[in-house]
């Protein structure tokens, strides 16, 4: 069959989250990125607002990195991790312990956040069988909450938006309240004052459910995807607390909070909680391989580790667990994150992103803004007849003024590369200023 290849045709990729329709009507396209900049198809540079998508925190075309992962494809392209293995996942699984918070000296290697998600998600299932708790099954995620978009991840989230097309999903799920409450909290500055006996909505659903069914929960130190809803001061103790009073593992979901976003090397550092498993992705590899990593304490993983010897210890795990050129993107990351500082550069940063971040509120239709580590969010009032529309457009009219922001419902959420200078911050908020003060 005779098929011309049209190799700039739109028509092909159905794209992800997008409105495939609109885009392809007015395409945004990238063709380079360097430092905190992407330069689009038509010569424009553009300040990358949001890391890529929270994933780039070292910045664009990193030297270590690019040189570890061409070292590596040139070396051993591909070994698989089911009874075989090579030096490089062993030599990235110790780099990242050594960063870890304490407690945690295993690794088990994914290929995303929702692939991390679901591993974490069927660990915490089989931990409980193995310590014969056959009967804690289930799982309790968040109103909310963004855990990947996977079966498991989907059923634990709680975005309306991505779970209404999917019918039922997985059973033996419920969710905590969220924590958003713009008339006791907007416009706070880090951690609002007021929620955290939102936490105490675990022990309802320990009453109507029992502990003895109950495997784990999992929230993420703040909720980012959903539009960056930042945990009241002491709901997160106050959670991890009440999760160690009937015996139900506490998931952290750090795929955008792990590596330096909130300058700490993992939010469970910045919040001061110790859960029992930690799911990664994105900055892991500054986004330039697919990788995610779970992070397990070892009574997690010493449950596993009782059958007979030559016995597999946990069926799971993916052909590119583990995959070489992910280890070296890892390890080339890790390598920048050390050398430049960059897992505590956001703290350094935090006062100034705040001061720029809380100068937008005032602004035409903005009815919040808040802000930690080195991520803020901005909420716009929505419009009853079009939900979304309004933080859509100003997406818009961002990038086409040169700046590429994150739009979720009527929110927009920013997240710069940790590499950003205090110069860059201000082109940054100059030109969304300006986006928010000319939009209708």
């Amino acid at each position: 069959m005779n098929v011309q290849i049209k190799p700039n045709d739109l028509a092909a990729f159905w794209m992800p989250f997008s409105a495939n329709r609109q885009f392809k009507k007015a395409p945004r396209l990238f063709v380079e990125a360097k430092g905190v900049h992407y330069v689009t198809n038509d010569g424009r540079r553009v300040l990358d607002g949001t890391s890529g998508l929270w994933c780039v925190n070292a910045g664009h075309c990193r030297p270590k990195i690019i040189e570890a992962i061409k070292q590596q494809v040139e070396t051993l392209d591909f070994a698989g991790a089911f009874q075989m293995g090579h030096t490089r996942a062993f030599e990235a699984a110790n780099r990242l312990i050594s960063i870890a918070p304490k407690g945690f000296e295993h690794v088990f290697f994914t290929n995303s956040g929702s692939e991390s998600v679901e591993t974490a998600l069927k660990m915490a299932i089989a931990y409980h069988r193995a310590k014969g708790n056959g009967t804690k099954v289930r799982l309790i995620g968040r109103e909310r909450g963004y855990h990947g978009v996977n079966f498991g991840g989907t059923s634990v989230g709680g975005i309306g938006g991505n779970r209404k097309m999917f019918g039922t999903l997985v059973g033996g799920v419920d969710h905590l309240r969220h924590t958003h409450d713009l008339s006791r909290n907007a416009f706070t500055r880090g951690e609002p004052e007021h929620g955290a006996e939102l936490a105490d909505d675990l022990e309802r659903l320990v009453a109507l459910h029992d502990a003895s069914t109950i495997a784990a929960v999992i929230v993420e130190p703040v909720a980012c995807s959903t539009g960056v809803l930042i945990p009241p001061k002491g709901y997160l103790k106050r959670l991890e607390a009440i999760c160690r009073k009937h015996d139900i593992l506490l998931i952290a979901d750090e795929v955008i909070t792990a590596f330096g976003r909130l300058g700490t090397a993992f939010g469970s550092d910045y919040f001061g909680i110790s859960p029992d498993l930690i799911t990664t992705a994105k900055a892991i590899t500054n986004g330039t391989i697919p990788m995610g990593a779970v992070f397990v304490k070892s009574h997690i993983h010493d449950a596993f580790m009782n059958g007979p010897e030559w016995m597999i210890d946990f069926f799971h795990g993916y052909t590119y667990s583990g995959h070489p050129m992910a280890c070296a993107a890892a390890i080339g990351t890790l390598d920048t994150f050390a050398e430049e500082g960059l897992l505590t550069r956001a703290a350094e940063l935090a006062p100034y992103w705040g001061e720029r971040v809380h100068a937008l509120k005032g602004l035409p239709h903005v009815i919040d803004v808040r802000n930690i580590g080195l991520i803020g969010a901005v909420e716009f009032e929505p419009d009853p007849a079009q939900p979304g529309k309004r933080a859509y457009d100003r997406f818009v009219q961002a990038f086409e003024q040169g700046l590429l922001v994150r739009q979720t419902g009527d929110i927009i959420a920013l997240s710069p590369p940790l590499i950003i200078s205090k110069d860059e911050i201000d082109q940054l908020f100059d030109i969304f200023s300006k986006v928010l003060k000319n939009a209708s």
